[in-house]
């Protein structure tokens, strides 16, 4: 059974990301993009592997303009990580499960 990733919207993402007592990865994403479904099936597979060490959250950038506009997201799917609820940087690796397991955990241990 895959995990289940928890949609975060532009009014919750602070409150959520600020009070998250392990590192927080969010994907931006937009509905009917294969790659931002392959991405999401693959964060599953990651929040499996690290289990409670790591919150992931999904956003919707149709339905939650303001936050990637912030981050100045231009590219759908984007990984952007967070620690002790401030951004560090964008992750890569996308679609490699594995790959983005390696950098958390690099990132994990700044």
């Amino acid at each position: 059974m895959r995990a289940t990733l928890q949609a975060v919207s532009d009014r919750q993402f602070d409150r959520v990301v600020e009070t998250s007592t392990v590192p927080v990865l969010v994907e931006f994403w937009k509905p009917g993009y294969g790659h931002c479904r392959a991405l999401t099936a693959q964060l599953e597979r990651v929040q499996e592997e690290l289990g409670l060490s790591l919150l992931i959250l999904t956003m919707n950038v149709e339905e939650n303009p303001q936050i990637p506009a912030e981050l100045e997201i231009t590219s759908l799917p984007a990984l952007a990580f967070y620690r002790s609820g401030q951004f560090t940087r964008f992750i890569g690796g996308l679609g490699e499960w594995g790959e983005i397991v390696k950098q958390i955990r690099l990132e994990s241990r700044r």
